[in-house]
């Protein structure tokens, strides 16, 4: 535990204008209020609150941040309140302390409704002042380095909170060094298994390579120094849930991948980066299509870098990232590394941020602000925001040359809603680089698209599982949902207004006040909506306008709901009608949480396939059969769906049996397998395994990727 004079001087450290009696005083108080509280592991509570104070002090928080890190759980934990943090440290620390507090009252619980709700006031509150982010990311990091103490359920949800939410969150403001520590020591409470044998494989790698690798950084710098140019290089191995998440995302076997060791060129300016990378380039060949420019089109957590894959010294592929000192600082600290000195005061420097090509920190929070506001919630929420919060990105261009960030796997109509909700809204058709594609192609690096825009708001309610993204998916129920209550109201009028013909009465002639007090609507519309969707009687409405025709009026025929197969209780849109029949493709196994897609055919019906089916191209040529589908609430609660996953193993007694007991262990149930195209070191094995969703397939195949005997897995995806 830091001690109080160590503290102050890890703050003058780099603050030499930081208030010492402040920061004095609220380490006292800390120790004080908290007294004679334990935690989990038996040590004083007070210990806490003071270490995540001293993991603040590395990124060089004003002082404001660094009180608030030693005050932020008193208001919670102890008897002091908000005002007593006023009366003596000041309003802005009160209102930081109050931050953080709120935050912590909304720890996330395992219900998912309770989830959704206290992930988006969790939003809200971080997106108003980064700091009390900052402060809160410092705090769980302290408490999932002592995790070991804590009861096992509770380890395990608070693991994949901090998975799902604090790494990705530390992430969408650059604080990589934060998120990638946090995400390490989540993904050892959650899947020690597979952490150790990753482990294992990095160690047998690092006996096998250990000599080349370490030759490289020295060969690197002595050819940039013969071409004039002054560079730090070192290498670094990627972490184990690193290269989990490569093994779930991609189908290769874990020797596949080419970047588990990577190299860092430090030069001293911007122009050296391209310079860096002609040199490198001319000395080794570069591995096509492994090139990235994050410094003409920074991240959108500013993230700036050259990335570049080479057949480097000795036919090692290598990962080289090319960048400043200022670039690597920003990479390893983001919004943290923009707290610095300046006109006789310490705090955060928008305009270098600004100067350095950086946005605004909490831009991508404010997103997700935009999804909250537009009313969008429940599961799909949670899903939108953390798919938002992870930094797998596309960049695309306008046709004027706009650059346009969007998650990986983002569709034009994403791209539309981008660019601006009236341009989503009137979408009717996209051109990419030129050439008119389907709305359900997906955007690449470097694509330019431009959409075709008609005159009318008309948006398919099916056109929601062309999106990915949460602004885009929430614009789309929105103008859905204004939309059908237009519809609706229009209805309910005409049908009080034929309901009054019956008796040659007019709805012209009359107040409504009396039905809207009587049935407590609030308004004319909120009426005929009620009764265009059948909440309210249209026959009780006429009866209260006029009391003498009651049991004159005769009530319309009650609306009967068409139930069709049972495959229409998993997927929707498409334009579905009673008769055809609905059935899930054998080619490719759809399973809730796959992109879906339907093709109609004259003799099967409705066949459901995933969207990078290949049976898929024999249809390329006829939209009339394109259904656009996606999986209703109930497949992702109520279905259990098979999957077909397809693998190479090796050739070996025992290996087998391995890759069922892999299965097993991550939740899957076998209910068919085959073997093909046996040879005498390796052989194909398909096997369809009852899973949840996708996740639980991906989990499933980045478990069998983990293991030295498995040369690939993959999805089958159609023959």
């Amino acid at each position: 535990m830091l001690r109080q004079f160590e503290l102050i001087e890890a703050v003058k450290a780099y603050d030499p204008t930081a208030d010492e009696a402040l920061l004095n005083r609220a380490y006292v108080y800390a120790m004080k209020m908290h007294g004679s509280q334990l935690r989990a592991s038996g040590d004083p509570y007070f210990a806490h609150p003071i270490q995540v104070a001293g993991i603040l002090t590395d990124y060089k928080l004003d002082t404001a941040t660094i009180v608030t890190a030693l005050l932020h759980d008193v208001v919670e934990d102890t008897s002091a309140t908000r005002d007593d943090i006023a009366g003596m440290f000041g309003e802005e620390v009160a209102v930081l302390v109050e931050g953080v507090t709120k935050l912590s009252r909304l720890e996330l619980q395992a219900e998912h409704t309770r989830q959704a709700e206290n992930l988006r006031k969790f939003i809200l509150a971080i997106s108003r002042d980064v700091r009390v982010l900052l402060v809160k990311l410092a705090d769980r990091l302290h408490n999932m380095r002592t995790l070991q103490f804590v009861k096992p359920e509770k380890r395990e949800r608070i693991s994949r909170e901090t998975l799902e939410v604090y790494a990705p969150l530390g992430r969408s403001i650059g604080i990589h060094s934060i998120a990638s520590e946090l995400e390490e020591l989540a993904f050892t409470h959650l899947n020690p298994t597979a952490k150790t044998a990753i482990e294992r494989r990095l160690e047998a790698l690092k006996l096998e390579h250990g000599r080349a690798i370490d030759g490289v950084a020295s060969e690197v710098e002595r050819v940039l120094s013969e071409a004039g140019l002054k560079a730090n290089v070192y290498g670094r191995q990627k972490t184990p849930y690193s290269i989990w998440r490569k093994l779930q995302r991609k189908s290769v076997g874990f020797s596949s991948l080419s970047d588990i060791y990577g190299f860092r060129v430090i030069v001293e300016a911007e122009d050296d980066c391209y310079r860096a990378l002609g040199v490198i380039h001319r000395e080794w060949p570069m591995v096509p299509e492994r090139f990235k420019d994050f410094i003409s089109t920074p991240k959108s957590n500013n993230y700036r870098s050259l990335h570049t894959t080479v057949v480097g010294p000795r036919g090692l592929r290598i990962e080289m990232q090319i960048r400043t000192e200022d670039m690597d600082r920003i990479a390893e600290d983001g919004v943290a590394a923009h707290w610095r000195y300046k006109n006789h005061s310490y705090g955060f420097d928008r305009e270098a941020m600004e100067q350095g090509g950086g946005r605004d920190p909490l831009q991508n929070l404010r997103h997700l602000v935009q999804v909250i506001e537009h009313g969008e919630g429940g599961e799909d929420w949670v899903e939108h925001a953390k798919l938002e919060m992870y930094l797998d990105q596309v960049f695309v261009f306008t046709p004027k040359g706009q650059l346009v960030t969007l998650p990986r796997g983002g569709m034009p109509l994403d791209f539309a809603y981008a660019v601006h909700t009236e341009v989503g809204d009137t979408a009717v058709g996209v051109k990419v680089n030129g050439e008119l594609k389907p709305m359900r192609t997906p955007l690449q690096n470097g694509d330019v698209v431009e959409i075709i825009r008609g005159s009318k708001r008309e948006v398919p309610a099916d056109w929601r599982s062309l999106t990915v993204t949460g602004r885009a998916r929430s614009a789309i129920r929105r103008h859905i949902r204004t939309s059908e209550r237009e519809e609706f109201i229009k209805l309910g009028r005409v049908a009080l207004d034929q309901t009054l013909g019956r008796v040659d009465k007019a709805l012209t002639d009359v107040s409504l006040k009396p039905v809207l007090e009587l049935l407590a609507v609030a308004s004319d519309d909120d009426l005929f909506e009620g009764l265009g969707r059948g909440r309210l009687s249209p026959t009780t409405a006429a009866e209260i306008l006029f009391p003498a025709l009651k049991g004159r009026l005769k009530a319309g025929p009650e609306k009967q709901r068409i139930e069709g197969e049972k495959a229409r209780l998993f997927v929707r849109g498409g334009g579905l009608t009673p008769g055809v029949s609905v059935h899930f493709g054998q080619c490719c196994t759809p399973v809730p949480g796959d992109r879906i897609v339907g093709i109609l055919e004259p003799e099967s019906g409705l066949t459901v396939h995933t969207i990078d089916c290949q049976t898929l191209a024999a249809f390329a040529d006829d939209d009339s059969v394109w259904h656009d589908l996606q999986w209703t609430p109930q497949a992702e609660t109520d279905a259990v769906a098979a999957a077909r996953i397809r693998a190479t193993i090796r050739n070996a007694p025992g290996v087998l049996g391995q890759v069922t007991t892999l299965i097993g262990e991550a939740g899957g149930n076998i209910i068919n397998l085959s073997m093909a195209h046996r040879q005498q070191d390796f052989f194909d094995v398909d096997v369809d395994v009852e899973v949840e969703d996708a996740k639980h397939a991906t989990m499933i195949m980045a478990a069998l990727r983990a293991n030295p005997s498995v040369d690939s897995v993959e999805r089958a995806r159609g023959e």
